[in-house]
Order: C-alpha cells, then structure tokens, then sequence
C-alpha cells in the first residue's frame, strides 16, 4: 500500500494524523506530486524502478574532478517539454558507486520526467549513466516513454550543463534532457 492511498484511507477512517518517517527531500518531492485524495481509492500506480543493480566491487570511474564536483553541486534537472526556467531536483550521491536520482513535474500538468541509476564514468565536459529515464504526459497526455539502460551526457558548445546525447530514444520526438551546474 502506498502513502497516498494509506492517506486516503485514514481520511476515510476519521483520523486526522498519520505517523510516518522522516521523508529525504526528493521523497517529499514525489509525495507531493501525487494526486489529491477525492474520497475514492486512487488508482494504483506501478512502482518506480530500481535503478540498474551494481555489479560487484563496481566503482565510478572519476576522470575529472571538476565535473565530478559541478555533478555533486548541480542546480537541477529539465526536460524542455516540461519547462526551462522552473527546474526539477537531482541528487547526486558520492561513493564507490555514485547515483543519480531526479525528476521533474510539470506546474499544474500531469507532465513528468525521472532518472534512477548509478553514474559509470565521469570525465571532462561529460559522465555516464546506467539506470532510468522515465518520461510521462508530456509533451502530449498519455505519452509514455521509459527504458532502462547505458545513458550519455555531455557538455556542448560551453553551455552550463549536461545534455542526454540520445536525443530520440522514444517515439521519434527529440527530448532535451539537460542536468545543469
């Protein structure tokens, strides 16, 4: 049972508060993308993905110690269909094997775009990603792209961020998936 729909059923039981554990930042970021509670079940939703598991002993290879600290650092994630100016959050976490979770909603739209997985190799003006890139109901509703595999980001033309280098993985449409630092 998920949090909404745990939610949803204390409301419906007259209760007022719920007890649950202390939330990192981008759990609450997702928490509060979910839907309102309107008195019914919500639908249920599939769970998201388990980033790609690591093999053993594997490690991040840091190339680049200056990109390796624009990625601890970064200011954020967009996806163009989405929106530029308002970005989603990334966390990038250091360790043998560093990670890299993030995502962004669309303001008042069922848009959405999400990343999960460990960051192989990080070099200058580029790093990469195994995990998932998920896009949802955006730019068009009921557009579903997701896969799970080796990702490429690169720094072009001296701008202030990465850019997911495979441009039209899904459905022929091009998404600029871009991590900034």
């Amino acid at each position: 049972m998920g949090y909404g729909e745990m939610t949803c059923r204390a409301s419906r039981l007259g209760r007022t508060s719920l007890a649950m554990p202390r939330l990192s930042p981008f759990a609450a970021l997702l928490l509060l993308s979910l839907p309102a509670c309107a008195g019914s079940t919500p639908p249920r939703r599939e769970p998201a993905p388990a980033a790609s598991p690591a093999y053993p002993g594997e490690a991040t290879r840091v190339l680049s110690e200056r990109d390796a600290a624009r990625l601890r650092n970064n200011k954020g994630l967009t996806l163009q269909w989405i929106d530029w100016n308002t970005r989603g959050s990334a966390v990038v976490t250091p360790g043998p094997l560093w990670t890299l979770r993030g995502a962004q909603a669309q303001a008042g739209g069922k848009g959405r775009l999400f990343l999960d997985g460990v960051i192989l190799e990080i070099g200058e003006g580029y790093f990469t990603f195994r995990g998932t890139i998920r896009i949802s109901d955006t730019p068009d509703p009921g557009r579903k792209c997701e896969a799970d595999k080796t990702w490429h980001f690169a720094v072009t033309q001296n701008r202030s961020y990465y850019r997911l280098r495979e441009f039209e993985w899904c459905d022929y449409l091009t998404d600029y998936v871009d991590l900034y630092f």
